[in-house]
């Protein structure tokens, strides 16, 4: 039997499984086994996934901490001979700092190889039961009470649906802090997922901030939270005011488009009452 082609040379960003190994794809087998240096987030984790497949390869660690000096050794490394960057579990890049690397690679000339499989945020989206049309990762909150304040502010005009990664101990503390800043939503809370105990609790933020206060949750922890319902309509006086405002000193045409897209009203609504009040 002939044995694999070499990789060319390039960095390989391959996903891992975020649980179940049996989730680790064949080409990303492959990938692993055949790379010259794999670039782990920790390098224990990654050891035990080689392990399983029966591969030994040379390690360098890459994580927050790394310096600079780390990342330009991956670099030149690429530039010569085939490297992989894995993360703990999932998909690297994803609220890890894999970035970096990857924009100085491209940078350097480096060819740039995706190796696609599992997700903890897309995961969690195919089990809650939410919108998933449009969805936003947020990532983590932070931990102290006024920056995740302010970070939660900056979500809740946000219409898509939303995604948080959270530690158990910090679980209870966030969903409280996102139904005073978002609004008792329909969330869901999806734990170990793709492991012996996968878990999803759907519920109000509220609800789910209760069920957890008392019981903080172990493993890997993902949120996920509804888009805020539709905006109530302007009734007619605010629709009146608005237009009577913008006609002061603007046509009919533009005030019409400039109310209905401020108010969020059918343009037809808005010219027909436009009308009624230039007659009157």
């Amino acid at each position: 039997m002939e044995s694999p082609a070499a990789l060319d040379a390039g960095l390989y960003i391959v996903a891992t499984p975020i649980g179940n190994l049996g989730d680790l794809s064949p080409r990303a087998a492959a990938t692993l086994a055949r790379v010259a240096l794999i670039a782990a987030e920790d390098s224990r984790v990654t050891a035990r996934l080689l392990h399983h497949i029966g591969a030994r390869v040379p390690m360098l660690a890459y994580h927050d901490h790394s310096d600079d000096g780390v990342r330009r050794a991956i670099v030149a490394r690429a530039l010569q001979e085939p490297v992989a960057l894995t993360s703990d579990a999932g998909t690297p890049l994803i609220s890890d700092p894999g970035f970096k690397l990857v924009r100085d690679a491209r940078a350097a000339g480096v060819n740039i190889v995706t190796v696609p499989g599992p997700c903890a945020a897309i995961a969690a989206l195919t089990l809650a039961g939410l919108p998933t049309d449009r969805f936003l990762f947020a990532g983590f909150l932070p931990a102290k009470a006024g920056a995740r304040a302010t970070a939660i502010a900056e979500l809740a005009e946000i219409r898509a649906t939303l995604v948080l990664y959270e530690s158990g101990p910090r679980l209870a503390a966030s969903l409280a802090a996102l139904a005073q800043g978002l609004g008792d939503r329909d969330a869901a809370v999806g734990r170990e997922l793709t492991k012996r105990f996968e878990e999803t609790v759907t519920g109000r933020l509220s609800e789910l901030a209760t069920r957890y206060v008392d019981a903080p949750p172990r493993g890997e922890i993902v949120i996920t939270i509804a888009p805020p319902g539709a905006a109530p309509a302007a009734d007619a006086e605010t629709l009146d005011a608005a237009l009577l405002a913008a006609l002061a000193d603007a046509s009919v045409k533009t005030a019409v488009a400039s109310v209905s897209a401020a108010l969020k009203l059918p343009r037809a609504t808005v010219y027909a009452r436009a009308l009624a009040l230039k007659r009157n």
